[in-house]
């Protein structure tokens, strides 16, 4: 016959082993998830606007705000004669769940400032974006992307470069 004490222990062991399993799998859950948020990228690219019809040299960051959400500032510079036009863009890229995560879109804020002749002007405008980028977890990962500039200064540009983590 069993003692009562040892069933005791073995009750007092299995109770603890039920109650240490699911925070186990929590904090597994918990770091897993951490580990999925991506490290922010940056690098450059290069491209062409369709409506200027100039080509654009920029760099972007790219700063996760969750594994599917970042926020994607951006510089473009355009290499246009007789003056000079530039563009900070302000934008928000989500990644819908797609079995590889390739694809993504977005859009934000675009201000555009461009000089001819001692002229200067600013303009804002609204962005509209969708691109595909390689596998995000390797270095560097290449991209490309469609933007739609939407306001006073509506554009389509295309741009494709690489980022590194």
């Amino acid at each position: 016959m069993v003692s009562r004490i040892t069933l005791q222990v073995l009750m007092g062991l299995t109770a603890a082993a039920l109650v240490a399993t699911p925070a186990a799998a929590q904090r597994r859950a918990r770091a897993r998830a951490a580990a999925a948020l991506e490290r922010p990228s940056y690098g450059p690219h290069l491209g062409y606007n369709f409506d200027a019809k100039d080509l654009l040299l920029g760099a972007q960051l790219t700063y996760p705000i969750t594994p599917r959400l970042a926020l994607y500032p951006t510089f473009d510079y355009y290499f246009e004669s007789g003056g000079s036009l530039w563009a900070l863009n302000g934008d928000v890229k989500f990644h819908p769940p797609t079995r590889a995560g390739y694809f993504y879109f977005g859009g934000g804020l675009n201000i555009l400032h461009g000089s001819a002749n001692g002229v200067s002007s600013t303009k804002t405008n609204l962005n509209l974006l969708a691109g595909l980028e390689g596998r995000r977890w390797r270095n560097p990962v290449p991209y490309g992307e469609a933007k739609l500039i939407v306001g006073s200064g509506s554009a389509f540009q295309i741009v494709g470069g690489l980022s590194w983590h």
